[in-house]
């Protein structure tokens, strides 16, 4: 009899889990918002991009070649990115921002910042 209580009151407490677990409210710490630029065949794709203040942009180098990623303004400036290297910029100001790459200046994109 007391090994048949203990079944119950495991079956009922998992029961119990069961039915409250669509209600817990999960609390996830959000992390900053994040974009990537791919630089390959002398071209930033996309070649504009729009982002929220805070969010953190990566351009990769997928091209052969080295480029540079510089705003028109100085406000960020990568050294000479090889194969597979990266440039992070964390764009916290709103505005926009053009911007090139200083090996091979007909290379232009832009962020836009909100």
């Amino acid at each position: 009899m007391k090994n048949t209580r203990w079944w119950v009151s495991l079956a009922a407490t998992l029961l119990t889990g069961l039915i409250a677990l669509p209600f817990v409210e999960k609390s996830v710490a959000a992390g900053p918002a994040v974009a990537e630029v791919k630089i390959d065949n002398f071209i930033f794709t996309p070649a504009t991009l729009t982002v929220k203040a805070g969010t953190r942009i990566t351009w990769t180098n997928a091209d052969d070649i080295p480029h540079t990623v510089v705003s028109d303004d100085q406000t960020f400036k990568s050294k000479v990115l090889d194969t597979n290297e990266t440039f992070t910029f964390n764009a916290d100001k709103p505005g926009t921002y053009s911007y090139f790459c200083s090996v091979h200046p007909k290379m232009t994109g832009k962020v836009i910042v909100q």
